[in-house]
């Protein structure tokens, strides 16, 4: 299956990130970033009590959303296959996060990170984010601030 830019709207990056959120919480996750790319979304989220569950958190995340956009647009939202990576304990969270925040950048679709509507965060501001590695502080993901 090809992929295809589904994600160049606000009333479906919308529906999709009311799924995650509402997925997030019965997980008990954060957003810590998102990305609404036109074909893809990169998520990094992190748990914030012991018995968070990756696997149903992201389970429920696609049933979710891919339940709610099936029945506005008669067509299916995710990839079989999709490409899931866990952190390790040497990576800082807010590089990745910069990372997955300045994909609209790397990809021509804007100068600035800012600029793009379908990124944001549930746990840092877009700058704390983006400034965070320029002030040479790259803390990993604090729960007490999710």
């Amino acid at each position: 299956m090809r992929r295809q830019p589904l994600f160049v709207t606000q009333p479906v990056v919308d529906l999709v990130l009311a799924q995650f959120l509402r997925s997030a919480e019965e997980e008990r996750f954060a957003l810590v970033a998102y990305c609404f790319m036109p074909d893809h979304v990169h998520l990094l989220v992190g748990g914030t009590c012991e018995n968070s569950d990756g696997k149903r958190f992201i389970s429920r995340a696609k049933q979710y959303s891919g339940f709610y956009y099936k029945q506005r647009h008669q067509q299916r939202l995710w990839q079989r296959y999709p490409f899931e990576r866990v952190l390790r304990n040497n990576e800082a969270t807010l590089i990745v996060a910069r990372y997955i925040l300045e994909n609209p950048l790397r990809a021509g679709l804007v100068s600035d990170p800012r600029d793009y509507p379908f990124l944001g965060s549930q746990v840092y501001t877009i700058d704390e984010i983006l400034n965070a590695i320029q002030d040479g502080v790259a803390p990993d993901f604090d729960v007490a601030k999710a």
